[in-house]
């Protein structure tokens, strides 16, 4: 369980106290194990903040995870520190001239409510996406991040009436998937967002032979799923949130005094309790597992 980080990360006692080993990147080289180098193009407001999110469960791998944190040249990041920018992210380009990127993670951004044409840094994601599809061996898109990878296989979000917030009970579809077979029958599942899809829309594209589908739930529709190609994986959801991101997102909402934001379904701000650990640490456990095997064989 080991992920490699610079010297002096602002994450790593917090990780170390949660048994996950950091290493710096002259130690890394010094073992005999190649690392698996997964790009992070991280979109969402205060990055700094966020990375913690990313880096536990991926640094609860058995393998050694290489994060290359990856910004948009075409994105002013204003609720970001200018100098943690600079010290940490590269650009697209400059990740994959340094060495191959094992797998790529797309996270959220605030703009599912945006048209994707009318999103400044659009034309850039649309050209990463596009280009891992062909050389990288999963993308996984994370709540709008798997909505971007849905709108490069055609498919058209719907903005929803009331915000999809909460700790879902979601049905694994697949229970011989090679990435969310090891899920529990059912799972607990963090949502945040303004879009979705119709069932009957993605269905279609099941049929079409455009997507597998892997979990669902009544009332936020399906939550994971992925291109037939395997290229593309998508969780609408939050898997990698904790409850202290939940109880901020809640409390910037109602801040705002948002009419479409209802409290969450399925979790108490006031009495957070986190249900979803295990699903979030199996579902990463095993996306990392299919990015090893997919550039190892």
């Amino acid at each position: 369980m080991t992920i490699i980080l610079p010297k002096d990360h602002h994450a790593q006692a917090a990780l170390e106290s949660n048994h996950i080993t950091c290493i710096k990147p002259d130690d890394a080289a010094l073992q005999d194990i190649r690392p698996l180098r997964i790009g992070i193009l991280n979109i969402m407001p205060n990055v700094k903040s966020y990375e913690f999110n990313l880096l536990f469960p991926l640094g609860k791998s058995i393998l050694q995870i290489d994060p290359v944190w990856i910004r948009l040249k075409s994105h002013e990041y204003k609720s970001s520190s200018s100098e943690h920018m600079e010290n940490l992210y590269i650009t697209f380009e400059e990740a994959i001239a340094e060495k191959h990127l094992d797998g790529l993670i797309i996270t959220g951004a605030p703009v599912e409510e945006l048209e994707f044409e009318a999103i400044k840094y659009w034309d850039e994601v649309k050209r990463i996406l596009e280009y891992a599809r062909s050389n990288i061996a999963s993308t996984l898109g994370i709540c709008w991040g798997g909505m971007a990878l849905a709108k490069i296989l055609n498919l058209n979000k719907r903005l929803t009436e009331t915000k999809i917030f909460g700790v879902y009970r979601t049905k694994n579809l697949d229970k011989t998937h090679n990435i969310t077979g090891d899920l529990d029958d059912f799972f607990n599942c963090p949502q945040s967002r303004h879009a979705g899809y119709a069932d009957a829309d993605l269905e279609a594209a099941r049929d079409k032979g455009i997507l597998n589908l892997l979990a669902h739930n009544q009332e936020t529709g399906y939550t994971i799923m992925e291109s037939v190609d395997q290229r593309y994986l998508i969780h609408l959801g939050h898997p990698e949130y904790n409850s202290g991101r939940l109880i901020e997102e809640f409390n910037r909402d109602q801040a705002l005094g948002r009419k479409d934001v209802r409290p969450p379904v399925g979790f108490d701000p006031e009495k957070p309790e986190n249900c979803w650990r295990s699903h979030r640490n199996e579902f990463f456990g095993q996306w990392i597992k299919f990015c090893y095997l997919r550039t190892s064989y």
